[in-house]
């Protein structure tokens, strides 16, 4: 895929004449080569502790070190990118102990969220979680898993949000980040994306019905699935010992 192809641009009308092509902002390489990778580790089509070659990578988006050394970089700073010196940039693969504490704070940091949600919540907002929903639903019947995680990923950022707390938001959001990499294990299992969905659903008749408690349980069980399925296959793969993490 060549990076640097120009988007295409809209058109725009002015008052006697033709229509003229309006500019549009076009990302950077180092940006869409970033995204690639990420949705690559969300999908499960590269793997913990896969190396990332440089001069591969600059071949398969057909651009230079420098864009690819970018992006490797801000997906080190999401904790999807690990540096073993000597060896280069590989995924980074958390170890069970890694993602049991990340899961931990989680649960506790939404759990938090969804407990200072002001209630009632308005028809609006709730409205745009069943739009959303609407979305994640149709990508599950479909198998387009992309959308599965990015509909998921906009589900949770409008729920959680609610809660009117911007540190609390930001430090969701950046753990959320950390765990990216191990989505692609639950949502291998047909049954857990439907989990996820029933989920979603049973959350929006909580917040319409302001059943706070019912929520609380929701958001913990909700988290469940996808540590636990990494888990499973980390321990067949390589065993129970925990191996020094790729940082």
């Amino acid at each position: 895929m060549m990076v640097g192809k120009p988007a295409k641009r809209a058109t725009v009308r002015t008052p006697g004449s033709r229509q003229i092509p309006a500019p549009r902002p076009r990302e950077p390489a180092a940006v869409l080569i970033a995204k690639r990778i990420e949705e690559d580790i969300v999908l499960g089509r590269r793997q913990p502790r896969e190396r990332l070659i440089e001069q591969d990578l600059c071949d398969l988006f057909q651009t230079h070190r420098g864009d690819v050394r970018l992006a490797l970089f801000e997906l080190e700073k999401k904790g999807l990118v690990g540096r073993i010196p000597n060896r280069g940039a590989l995924v980074r693969g958390l170890t069970p102990q890694e993602v049991r504490e990340i899961y931990a704070v989680r649960e506790e940091l939404e759990v938090m969220a969804v407990r200072i949600i002001p209630f009632p919540v308005a028809a609006a907002d709730i409205g745009r979680l069943e739009e959303v929903q609407r979305r994640h639903t149709a990508a599950i019947a479909e198998g387009d898993l992309l959308t599965v995680f990015y509909s998921n990923l906009s589900f949770h950022q409008i729920l959680f949000g609610l809660c009117g707390n911007a540190c609390l938001i930001e430090t969701i959001d950046l753990l959320a980040q950390k765990v990216y990499g191990i989505r692609s294990y639950a949502n291998a299992f047909p049954d857990s994306l439907d989990r996820a969905r029933r989920d979603h659903l049973d959350m929006i008749k909580a917040l319409r019905g302001s059943r706070r408690d019912e929520l609380v349980a929701l958001t913990r069980r909700h988290l469940q699935p996808s540590p636990e399925a990494y888990i499973k296959d980390y321990e067949r793969r390589f065993g129970k010992a925990d191996p020094a993490p790729a940082h």
